[in-house]
Parts: structure tokens; C-alpha cells; sequence
């Protein structure tokens, strides 16, 4: 997180971001176009746009240029723009939560979640002390059970904001496929964010964060399910769905919303938690599909990929050329791919999920997206990583979301061939 320089005027930070954003939009469109006729979702064009107008490619190519566009001191603004986003996204996500298709669900949400967190932590545990003893990678200073749980938490992790992005664009929001997606990437994301509280708290020596960041998160999770969905009913009862949004309802759901994220920042789990969870228990009806209707536009064509643009800002993909990492990026890709894909799809598979369900379980969880980039950006400034594991698994995150993609829209297209198949022959 970068503040505004106070040497340069407000008004030469609004003048940057205007430009900025022109350009963001125009990079994300075209790139996210150009995967799309590769059979990527438009999210993914964007991530890399995010990633192409960084040091990676703009800077590499126009470094002068580069700067000129996007210098440090206005990354604090790109910063709370991306922030609310997210944000935003992740709360219309849950929106369209469906309590109902988790309830049935359960089983097997419960068995994915946690496929998707031991298996990772497993092999974490078996690769950190060999990853210690390879230079460059973690810290002198970080003990071997710091190194263990954050490769176990960048492992877990799961692109939760891009696992929504590709079930809204594939129209499975709020089917049970895509339900049981959700519910089991967002357990695994709040898992692995209190891990990572753990972590830092153990490498700087301050606990309070940690235990705050737990039993914050559990507390609030807890009222908003038991308190907070029984006093969001009032606003629900003042929406009707052949009158527009109330202007007092619209503002009182962004208050709110704002309230929720500033609450899981505030306790060092991430933003995207409270926004998601504040969806989820708002009433179904004209209110949820309103509020959809107004914001999404909005959000997803504006503040997203302003997103994707912070991030890729700090992220240097020249760091992977080192001949030394080698070997342990090939040992982290291969603990990546099994630890978190081939779990979740043999949870799903044992608890009783179709092969072609527990397929796409695994793809969709497999893929890791930005909220690695996240997670490995603060282990960084923490001092807990160096650059080359933070490049290894900038490399992890791009391999596993594009793989993602292709194998998710097979499995798919061989669902929907054999859904038709036995209409046919009904």
C-alpha cells in the first residue's frame, strides 16, 4: 500500500488517475478480448493486462514511459480504487448465494474445504525445509514453522474474486455447481488468511493481530448470519420490484457494505470477506436483484480493472530467469497442481459428486489469480519472503489460473454433450 507523495498536488494525482484509467480500460478490453477468442474468460485477459502494463512488459519495453504513467506516488489511489472494486464484486457475488443449494450441499463443501487446506499444508510442511536451504527464497530470520504455514497458506489459497468472475460469465451463479465452488473457495481464502495472521504475528512477535484477525472473523461471520440477516429484512421490505431503488436504501446497503469491508480490514483478514458475507444475507428478492442491476456495470467494466492494475504493478516476472530456482519452482508448481486441484476433485469424488462436477471442483479451486498476488505482496513487505519464491509464485498463480480455464470449459462442454445425450434418449 502506497500513500500519495505529499510533494505532488492533489491536483496532478487526479490528472494521473484519469489517465491511468483511460488506459486500464482500454488495456483490459483489448487483451481481455484477445482471451476470449483463446478460450479464456474476460477476467483473465484482464489479470494479464494488469501484469503487461507493470515492470513486467511496459516498464521492460518503456521504462521512461512506464514511470511517466504510473508513478509510485499515485499507486495509493490506484490502491482504494482496486480496494473498492473487489469489494464491490465480491459483495454482489453474495448476492447470489444460495443458502439452500449449501445446505444440500454440505457434505461435500465441508470435504472440499478441507481437501483444499490439509493437503496443501501437508506438502508445505514436507518442501519447507529443503525450500529454507535454497538462497533467495525465504528469509534468514523466518523459523521453519513460519516457512511451513505461509507456503501452506500460498498454496490453499484459492482466486476467490476470479473463481465469481468465471462462475458469473459461465452462468453458473447460484446453480449447485457453482454454489459449492463459493462456498469452499471462500473457506479455504478465510483459512488461509488467518494462517497468514498467524504468521506475521509470529515473525514480528505481536500475537494480539493474529488472535484478533480469528476471533474477529469468526465473530463477525457468526452476527451476520444470526443478527445481521434478521435486521437487513427491513430494508427488503421497502424495495418493490415495479418502483426503482429507493435513493435511502441504495446509500444505507453502501454504508454498510463500506462498514464490512473497513471491519475485516480493520482485523487482518482482507476487505473482499465482509463485503461477500453482507451479500449473502441480504433478502433475496427485488432488493438483491436491483442492487445487481445498478452497481454491476459499473463495478465490473470500471473498478476491476483498476484492480488487476495495482497488483501488476508489483509484480516482476524478470526475477524467474534465475537458473537456481529451477528446481524448487518445479516443486512448487507440482505441490501447487496436486495439493489443491487433485484434492478437492478426490473430496468431491468421495463424498459422492458426479466425475464431471468433481472435475470442474478442481479446476475452479486450482486456479489461485490475484489473491495470490495478494498474499505473497504482504509477505514480502513483511519480510517473511524474498523475491524469488515471491517470483515463483507469481509464476504459480499465472500457470494454474490459465490451466484452470481450458480444463473447466471441457469438462463443461462434455457435461452440457452428455445432459443432451440423455434428453435425447429420454
Amino acid at each position: 500500500m502506497h500513500s500519495g507523495d505529499p510533494r505532488m498536488p492533489i491536483s496532478q494525482l487526479s490528472v494521473h488517475f484519469f489517465l491511468q484509467a483511460a488506459v486500464i480500460l482500454l488495456a483490459c478490453r483489448l487483451v481481455g478480448r484477445l482471451a476470449q477468442r483463446l478460450g479464456q474468460p474476460q477476467v483473465v485477459g484482464e489479470m494479464i493486462a494488469g501484469v503487461l502494463l507493470g515492470p513486467s512488459l511496459f516498464g521492460l519495453l518503456a521504462p521512461e514511459w512506464q514511470r511517466m504513467l504510473f508513478p509510485k506516488e499515485t499507486q495509493g489511489t490506484l490502491y482504494v480504487v482496486g480496494q473498492l472494486g473487489v469489494g464491490l464484486y465480491m459483495f454482489l457475488v453474495g448476492t447470489e448465494f444460495r443458502g439452500d443449494h449449501f445446505r444440500s450441499r454440505i457434505r461435500s463443501a465441508a470435504s472440499v474445504s478441507a481437501a483444499g487446506i490439509l493437503v496443501p499444508f501437508v506438502l508445505a510442511f514436507a518442501l519447507a525445509p529443503w525450500l529454507q536451504t535454497v538462497p533467495g527464497l525465504f528469509a534468514e530470520k523466518a523459523r521453519p514453522l513460519e516457512a511451513a504455514l505461509f507456503l501452506g497458506a500460498a498454496i490453499a489459497i484459492t482466486a476467490f474474486p476470479m473463481l465469481a468472475r468465471i462462475i458469473y460469465e459461465r452462468r453458473l451463479t447460484g446453480t449447485p455447481l457453482g454454489t459449492l465452488a463459493l462456498t469452499a473457495g471462500a473457506v479455504d481464502d478465510a483459512a488461509a488468511w488467518c494462517i497468514l495472521a498467524i504468521v506475521l504475528a509470529s515473525f514480528s512477535g505481536q500475537w494480539g493481530g493474529a488472535w484478533a484477525a480469528i476471533g474477529g472473523g469468526v465473530a463477525y461471520a457468526l452476527f451476520m448470519v444470526f443478527v445481521g440477516a434478521k435486521l437487513l429484512r427491513r430494508l427488503g421490505d421497502e424495495v418493490r420490484r415495479d418502483t426503482p431503488l429507493p435513493p435511502a436504501v441504495l446509500g444505507t446497503v453502501l454504508a454498510l457494505f463500506c462498514l464490512a469491508a473497513f471491519a475485516m480490514d480493520a482485523i487482518g483478514i482482507h476487505a473482499v470477506f465482509g463485503g461477500f458475507l453482507l451479500g449473502a444475507v441480504l433478502p433475496r428478492g427485488a432488493l438483491t436483484e436491483k442492487l445487481r442491476e445498478q452497481l454491476q456495470p459499473l463495478v465490473v467494466l470500471f473498478l476491476l480493472p483498476v484492480f488487476f492494475t495495482y497488483s501488476g504493478l508489483n509484480t516482476r516476472l524478470s526475477l524467474l530467469f534465475s537458473p537456481g530456482l529451477l528446481l524448487a519452482t518445479v516443486a512448487i508448481l507440482a505441490a501447487s497442481f496436486f495439493g489443491k486441484g487433485i484434492a478437492c476433485w478426490a473430496a468431491a469424488r468421495a463424498t459422492g459428486e458426479n466425475a464431471r462436477d468433481a472435475m470442474a471442483i478442481g479446476a475452479l479451486m486450482n486456479a489461485r489469480g490475484l489473491m495470490e498476488l495478494i498474499i505473497i505482496n504482504i509477505g514480502l513487505q513483511a519480510g517473511v519472503i524474498e523475491p524469488g519464491l515471491f517470483s515463483i509464485l507469481v509464476l504459480m498463480a499465472i500457470v494454474t489460473t490459465v490451466m484452470a480455464t481450458p480444463l473447466f470449459n471441457w469438462v463443461m462442454r462434455r457435461r452440457t454433450a452428455e445432459s443432451g445425450a440423455a434428453q435425447l434418449a429420454g
